[in-house]
C-alpha cells in the first residue's frame, strides 16, 4: 500500500491560534484509520488539508483519488437522479450497495430531501464505495444513525478499502479502525489499534504524566528551600563580615575565607535558582495534553404539574400513521426515552408535541404549560454574535459562555458569529442555550451529535446531578442507559 506523507505542516484560520504548527506523520491507505479529537482540534480542517482546500505551510503528499462523506447532493431531485448527478454511477450499482447496507433500493425513488437522516447516511456511503479505488475520508457518519443501522454501517465499513473516519462513537470506532491518529492539545499522536487501544495508552501517558508533575512539585518546593536557606546565610555572612570593624586575623577563619565561602555558597544559591528555573520550565510541559473537564451546570424549576406530558394511542403520520399507538406519561423527576429505528417518527412525535406537526394525529397528547428548553437537531436561527444571541433569547451570557468554555470552545470562537463556527462548535451552542435556560422540561431531539466523548459525559453529569424533568431522543445506548427513567418505543405498523 502507499503512504499519505505530511511534513512540517503548519495551519491556522486568520487571528486564531495555530491548529497545527510542525506537523507530521505518515499514513498507510490500507489502513482503517479513526481519527479522534475534541471538538475545535481541527478533525475536518485536517480532512480539508488532505483535499488541498485550504492554504497552509509544509507537505502534504497524497498519492491516491481521495473521496469524501459527505457529499453534497440537489435534495429537490428524486434520490437516484440526485447520486447520478453528483456522480457517474449506474443503478445497479447503488442497489447493490444498499443492499450491503441492508437499506431498501425503492428508497432511489424517493426525493433525497424525503430520506431519513439514517437513509441519507447510507445513500451518501453507497456513493462512496461504488468505486473501490482511492482513499475514503468520512467525516461523523454515525449522526442520525440509530443503533442498527450503526451496526449495519461498521458491518459493511470493515469489508471495504482504507480510508480515514471521523467519530465520537466509541464502539463504532472500536468496530470498524485498526489505528487511531489522536489530535491532542499540543500533539498529534498515532496508535496502532481502535479507540479502546488509545483511550487505554492515553490514561496510561496521563497517569504518567501527573505522577512526574506530582514529583516534581515536590522537589521544586526542596529546591526552592534549599536555595533560599542557603541564600540567607550567604547574605548573613556577608553583612557580618562588612559590617564588623574588630574581625579577628586567626588563621583560616579569618574575613577572606568568610567571604569566599559566602561567594560560594551565594554561587551556589543561584546555581540551584537556575536548576529550578528549568525544572520550573520542564513542569510546563508536563500535562499540556491532558484535557480539563469541568461540570456544566443547569437550571431546572420545580413545577406544579403531575403530569407534564400525557399521551393516550397516539399515532401521527402522513398518507398513514409512522408507529404503533403509544401511550405514556411524563411526571416531574421523570427522564422519558423515544426510541426506534431511523423513519420511526421520533422527531415527527416531539414536532407533534409542540404543535409545529401538520401532518395527520391521532389520540391525546398534551403539554402542560411550563417552560420549556429545547435541544433541536437542526438550529438555522442559531445566528450571529454571542452577547446578541444571548440577549435575544433572554439568556444568562455569564452562564451561557462559561457552559461554552466548559465544553471546551476556545475564547477566540466567542467573537465569531455562530454560523461561522464548526458544526460541532454550533451543537455546543445550542446545548449550552438549553442548559442556561430555565425550565421545568427539557426535550433533547439527538443531543450527543457532532459532541465529543468529554463533551457526553458532562452532559451524563450533569443531568445525574441536577436531575431534570426530560423527554429525549438518542441513539447511543450508554446514554439511554445511564438516564433515562422510561423508554418508549416506536414501532412501525406491520
Amino acid at each position: 500500500m502507499s503512504a499519505i506523507q505530511i511534513k512540517h505542516l503548519y495551519f491556522a484560520y486568520d487571528g486564531q491560534a495555530p491548529l497545527f504548527s510542525d506537523a507530521g506523520f505518515n499514513l498507510d491507505t490500507g489502513w482503517h484509520l479513526g481519527l479522534v479529537g475534541r471538538n475545535g482540534r481541527g478533525k475536518t480542517t485536517l480532512l480539508r488539508l488532505l483535499q488541498q482546500q485550504l492554504d497552509y505551510r509544509g507537505t502534504i503528499t497524497v498519492p491516491v483519488p481521495l473521496r469524501y462523506f459527505p457529499q453534497a447532493l440537489d435534495e429537490s431531485q428524486l434520490t437516484l437522479n440526485a447520486s447520478q448527478a453528483s456522480q457517474d454511477v449506474a443503478q445497479w450499482q447503488l442497489e447493490r450497495e444498499l443492499n450491503l447496507l441492508h437499506a431498501d433500493p425503492d428508497i432511489l425513488w424517493r426525493p433525497f430531501r424525503d430520506l431519513s437522516g439514517g437513509e441519507q447516511t447510507k445513500v451518501r456511503l453507497a456513493l462512496l464505495f461504488i468505486q473501490d479505488d482511492g482513499f475514503a475520508l468520512i467525516d461523523e457518519p454515525t449522526n442520525h444513525l440509530d443503533l442498527r443501522s450503526r451496526r449495519q454501517v461498521a458491518a459493511y465499513l470493515k469489508q471495504k478499502p482504507g480510508f480515514i473516519v471521523v467519530s465520537h462513537d466509541r464502539d463504532f470506532l472500536d468496530a470498524v479502525t485498526d489505528h487511531t491518529l489522536a489530535i491532542e492539545r499540543q500533539k498529534i499522536t498515532l496508535y496502532q489499534g481502535n479507540y479502546t487501544t488509545f483511550t487505554m495508552e492515553k490514561q496510561r501517558q496521563d497517569q504518567t504524566e501527573l505522577a512526574q508533575n506530582a514529583q516534581l512539585k515536590t522537589e521544586i518546593s526542596r529546591l526552592k528551600q534549599t536555595a533560599h536557606a542557603k541564600k540567607v546565610w550567604a547574605e548573613d555572612k556577608e553583612r557580618s563580615i562588612y559590617g564588623d570593624r574588630h574581625v579577628k586575623n586567626s588563621g583560616h577563619k579569618g574575613r577572606g575565607f568568610i567571604s569566599a565561602r559566602a561567594a560560594r555558597t551565594m554561587k551556589k544559591s543561584k546555581n540551584l535558582e537556575h536548576r529550578m528555573d528549568k525544572e520550573i520550565a520542564t513542569k510546563e510541559q508536563l500535562l499540556k495534553n491532558l484535557e480539563k473537564i469541568d461540570p456544566l451546570t443547569m437550571t431546572p424549576q420545580p413545577t406544579h404539574h403531575h403530569h407534564l406530558i400525557v399521551a393516550e394511542n397516539v399515532q401521527v403520520g402522513y398518507d398513514q400513521p409512522l408507529f404503533q399507538p403509544i401511550s405514556f406519561t411524563l411526571q416531574p423527576g421523570e427522564r422519558v426515552a423515544i426510541v426506534g429505528e431511523n423513519g420511526s417518527g421520533k422527531s415527527t412525535l416531539i414536532r407533534a408535541l409542540l404543535s409545529h406537526f401538520t401532518g395527520k394525529q391521532t389520540g391525546l397528547l398534551t403539554l402542560a404549560p411550563v417552560a420549556l428548553s429545547l435541544v433541536r437537531q437542526q438550529y438555522p436561527d442559531n445566528r450571529g454574535l454571542l452577547p446578541d444571541f444571548a440577549e435575544k433569547r433572554h439568556l444568562s451570557l455569564e452562564a451561557l459562555l462559561n457552559n461554552l468554555r466548559k465544553l471546551g470552545m476556545p475564547r477566540a470562537d466567542f467573537v465569531t458569529p455562530i454560523e461561522h463556527l464548526s458544526m460541532g462548535q454550533q451543537k455546543k451552542v445550542e446545548v449550552a442555550r438549553s442548559l442556561a435556560t430555565p425550565a421545568s422540561l427539557y426535550i433533547w431531539d439527538e443531543p450527543l451529535n457532532y459532541l465529543d466523548t468529554y463533551n457526553q459525559d458532562q452532559i451524563l453529569t450533569a443531568i445525574n446531578h441536577y436531575q431534570p424533568t426530560m423527554l429525549f431522543v438518542e441513539h447511543d445506548e450508554h446514554f439511554i442507559n445511564e438516564i433515562a427513567t422510561k423508554v418508549v418505543r416506536l414501532t412501525p405498523l406491520t
